[in-house]
């Protein structure tokens, strides 16, 4: 079965009138013209105005009323929901992991004065490392960041167990972060979140499309929760995990960061995690060093990830027990000599910012956390890079503000800004890292020049070909781990916005060589849906839906990925 095929015999041979919403929609049973409806209307006594007033009341009722209305307000409720659960326990979470890092500062300086306990840590060390492997191997899911595990989920139909991802999220990456490791905790919410969403999703998602609108609500929330900050969360989850920029997922999406945002502010507090409160404007004559400032963060973000998946290659060979154990044994000597390095990095991101920061040991720091975050995480511990590449960001910028004749006072902006850049180039999320630091600094002030330095070093990575860091893990992810994907039996469906200068682009929909065992049963376009014919010329930026059997699903997301996206 083609996707030409698929258009029913019995419509007629025009295009369908696309003002005609067909989504579910019964604005029909509130007729105005309806005799019963309008009885009281016509009454004899009833004056003009009167009935002017009448019918502008029932045109917002039926509104109100109208299936596509009641759709929007359902949707916005699971975003709710979704927000709301995630929320609660990405919170619990955020402040365990803290706990847990600060715990490991004072245990390290412990440590340095009573040599003897050294013994017992190493003992500690190899039975947690034993457990976390043992933890991982059950559930092969939650290893590393576990953004590149949801993005395999929504891109490919891998099977997420959340129960289980849960657990091992909530056991083995509060250990790693009592032993202070190098790992950032916003990848695991944002996993958290999809896992929560997904659970709650189970019962209340018709198919797998409303499936995946669930699983990316549930990211935005768990990277609102993570940071404090539902703006980045929203667009993360449309840039970066759903790669889309569907009306219903942003509406889910953006419901869930604002709720889980809520839930963040309850219990932790107004400020976000990364909180600048001395970001200094820019000064015009300061600008030029925005273009050598996009190259530093261009090629700090390239470094980074090369040296993350090297260090992830070195490990390939290693058992996972023994690699877990090297990681967390090599916590000791960066606890005891370089506190400042343990962590997600939010201690060093507080130092780099101050101008009373030696350049050395800026320095020497800056190559220890990129070091210390490559072992970590290429260890397969659960635990994520964002806020460690956050912090090598606003490190590389510290640096770069020392050496240039730069004003002391601007040393905070340039880290900010070197953040944004560095996470461009790593991630490849321009979009979100700049609606990161505006929430950060709480000003749009700083709009053009992390703009300019965000470009910049976007540019700079893609010359240097590099790969975008979760992509490349989720690229190495499906060929080592062989994780189940979704072989229903039954057909599915799959939603695909049609970008720019896609293949698909301008070409009817019987001209395209669509995969087979797939049909497109609905585009939608400008609001309105409606079932496509063969000669339907399908535009930029409308969304088409897909149906597809479930034993060819890999296969055929990844060729209508091909035909619907510009990236390829």
């Amino acid at each position: 079965m083609t996707a030409h095929d698929s258009a029913p015999s019995h419509k007629p041979n025009h295009e369908p009138d696309l003002n005609a919403d067909v989504v579910d929609d019964i604005a029909d049973d509130f007729d105005l013209t309806n005799s019963t409806a309008t009885t009281a209307t016509n009454n004899e006594n009833t004056t003009p105005t009167t009935r002017a007033l009448s019918r502008r009341y029932r045109t917002h009722i039926q509104e109100l009323l109208s299936g596509s209305h009641r759709r929007q307000w359902s949707i916005a409720l699971r975003g709710i929901m979704c927000g709301a659960g995630a929320g609660l326990l990405v919170v619990a979470y955020r402040a365990i992991i803290a706990y847990g890092n600060n715990w490991a500062v004072v245990a390290y300086q412990y440590m340095a004065n009573h040599p003897l306990t050294i013994l017992a840590f190493l003992l500690t060390a190899a039975a947690a490392a034993a457990a976390i492997a043992k933890l991982v191997a059950w559930e092969p899911m939650a290893t590393g960041s576990g953004i590149p595990q949801v993005e395999g989920v929504l891109l490919w139909g891998l099977k997420m167990r959340w129960w289980s991802i849960l657990f091992v999220r909530f056991t083995a990456g509060i250990v790693c972060g009592f032993f202070g490791m190098s790992l950032g905790r916003e990848g695991p919410s944002i996993q958290i979140g999809a896992a929560t969403a997904a659970g709650i999703g189970v019962r209340m998602s018709k198919n797998n499309v409303e499936r995946d609108n669930f699983t990316a609500a549930g990211a935005a929330a768990g990277l609102s929760a993570a940071f404090s900050a539902p703006l980045s969360g929203m667009m993360f989850a449309l840039e970066e995990v759903y790669r889309s920029f569907n009306p219903t997922v942003l509406l889910t999406a953006t419901t869930a960061a604002l709720t889980a945002d809520l839930m963040s502010k309850i219990f932790l507090g107004f400020n976000p995690v990364l909180h600048f409160v001395a970001v200094e404007q820019l000064h015009l004559n300061s600008y030029v060093w925005l273009i050598p400032l996009g190259l530093v963060s261009g090629i700090t973000g390239a470094a980074m990830n090369a040296l993350l998946l090297g260090l992830q290659t070195a490990y390939s060979h290693i058992a996972l027990h023994w690699r877990l154990f090297i990681a967390i044994a090599l916590a000791l000597p960066v606890g005891i000599f370089l506190p400042l390095a343990l962590g997600g990095g939010v201690l060093l991101i507080d130092f780099a910012e101050h101008a009373a920061s030696p350049l050395g040991m800026l320095v020497v720091l800056l190559l220890i956390k990129m070091l210390f975050t490559a072992t970590s995480f290429g260890s397969g511990a659960p635990g994520g890079i964002f806020l460690p590449i956050l912090t090598v960001g606003a490190v590389a910028g510290s640096i770069f503000a020392r050496i240039a004749p730069i004003s002391p006072q601007l040393i905070a902006t340039f880290a900010v800004l070197a953040m944004a850049g560095t996470l461009t180039a790593s991630v490849k999320a321009p979009i979100t890292s700049m609606m990161l630091v505006i929430e950060m600094t709480g000003s749009l002030v700083h709009m053009l020049p992390v703009a300019t330095v965000t470009l910049i070093s976007l540019a700079v990575s893609d010359a240097l070909r590099t790969q975008p860091i979760y992509h490349a893990l989720l690229n190495r992810f499906m060929k080592s781990s062989k994780p189940t994907v979704d072989k229903a039996s039954q057909s599915a469906l799959i939603s695909l916005p049609v970008e720019l200068d896609s293949a698909a682009m301008g070409k009817a929909i019987g001209k395209i060589n669509w995969p087979e065992h797939t049909a497109v049963i609905s585009v939608r376009r400008g609001g309105k849906e409606f079932v496509p014919r063969a000669t339907t010329v399908i535009q930029p930026g409308d969304g088409i839906v897909v149906m597809y059997t479930g034993e060819h699903q890999r296969q055929a997301r990844e060729e209508l990925n091909l035909l619907c996206s510009s990236a390829y």
